[in-house]
């Protein structure tokens, strides 16, 4: 019995090269997706950011002594709660300002604060006023504003704690 003949044709790629498409498209995606999400978020100045954290002592950002990490959050989001223990690492060692939207009083931010172990400095936002002006209009949402006072990263969304340092470094 005589074998039928392939078309030669068609001739395929190499496995790796398949791969290295199908990865270039996804991560195409998750840019297009990335900038859909970012697209009114506040650009160029950084909007004032006044008010009280929440243990009670006033708050102004003042971005001269280096890069600072602007995130707002809630506690009600289950993206935040995925996040909240890198923001609070990198609090640890970088200057940090988080806003917590809608998130209740002051009591209940601490008591939130407390019940997960966090030590990050929380600016309270009860009625979204502070979101609006940043242009945030979901959370999670990260920016990085450099010394002098410009927005070099605006962001929504889950982001790796490795890619905000990454940020706070560029923007150094």
């Amino acid at each position: 019995m005589k074998q039928p003949k392939q078309d030669q044709s068609r001739v395929r790629r190499p496995r790796w090269l398949r791969w290295l498409r199908d990865i270039a498209l996804l991560l195409l995606v998750f840019a297009g997706i990335q900038w859909w999400q970012a697209r009114d978020l506040a650009a160029g100045p950084a909007p004032a950011l006044v008010g009280l954290l929440s243990d009670g002592r006033e708050y102004r950002l003042s971005p001269a002594d280096g890069p600072v990490l602007v995130h707002f959050w809630a506690s009600w989001c289950p993206v935040c709660r995925l996040e909240q223990n890198s923001i609070d690492s990198i609090s640890s060692d970088r200057e940090v300002i988080t806003i917590a939207i809608n998130s209740g009083s002051a009591d209940e931010i601490n008591a939130y604060l407390d019940e997960h172990g966090l030590g990050m400095r929380v600016l309270m936002d009860e009625t979204g006023e502070i979101a609006r002006h940043w242009g945030v209009a979901g959370v999670p949402a990260s920016f990085i504003v450099d010394r002098e006072g410009r927005i070099e990263y605006a962001g929504m969304g889950y982001a790796t704690e490795i890619g905000l340092r990454v940020r706070l470094w560029l923007a150094e």
